[in-house]
């Protein structure tokens, strides 16, 4: 298992060696950091390793000490390995023999994974706000004719009848429509481009453009 941070730059097409016409999403890996290894020998009990992308500024103030625009036991962490602080940090588990492999401090590069391997996507997903049934669950709406008044758009009826005389747990109605963290599962590495730091993923990711995702072993695929 292994895994890299990533800001999602946008989509884009390529063409496989067929001459096929491929969609793919740009992610720029640039600037991962080896923050931290835990073992299962020692009191965390598991095997991983803690990534740090992002880079930070400093505040710089006449007359004063330039500081870290985080937090002080934030960058307590980073000052004590002597590495610059970073905004984003995520753990990510790896087994036991690739664990040998990290180092803290190390600072790893888009050719982690290679092309036409599997790896699961996860991000967090555009916020669209409150809405309703119909852009949420894609409902089809009322009729729009034979004495429909005002209710174009609506659900209809959500109650039951005597029994159970509620409304039932789960039911689909308007609400908070996106920002959740979703994992998109067996997406395809199509190319690694060394030079900018980047990895082509086959098809799309969750999230905006410019947001962070986390790129990982595919768990449902076997590696070699």
């Amino acid at each position: 298992m292994k895994g890299l941070l990533g800001r999602k730059v946008g989509m884009t097409q390529v063409f496989d060696v067929d001459g096929n016409r491929v969609p793919v999403t740009v992610v720029d890996v640039s600037g991962n950091v080896v923050v931290q290894k835990k073992t299962e020998d020692s009191k965390d009990g598991y095997n991983a390793i803690k990534l740090g992308f992002g880079d930070i500024k400093k505040l710089e103030k006449e007359g004063t000490e330039p500081k870290w625009r985080i937090s002080q036991p934030r960058a307590g962490v980073f000052t004590k390995l002597g590495l610059d602080p970073k905004r984003h940090v995520k753990e990510v588990r790896v087994n036991p023999e690739d664990l040998e492999e990290y180092e803290v401090g190390q600072e790893l590069t888009a050719n982690t994974f290679f092309p036409g391997e599997f790896i699961d996507v996860t991000g967090t997903t555009k916020g669209r706000g409150f809405t309703g049934v119909m852009k949420r669950h894609n409902f089809r709406g009322t009729k729009a004719s034979h004495g429909v008044h005002e209710f174009f758009r609506h659900g209809g009826s959500i109650g039951c009848s005597a029994y159970p005389a509620r409304v039932i747990k789960g039911k689909k109605m308007p609400g908070q429509h996106g920002n959740v963290r979703v994992t998109v599962q067996n997406l395809v590495v199509q190319q690694v481009l060394e030079d900018d730091n980047a990895v082509l993923v086959r098809g799309s990711v969750p999230g905006p453009n410019g947001g962070i995702v986390l790129l990982r072993s595919a768990i449902k695929k076997t590696h070699g």
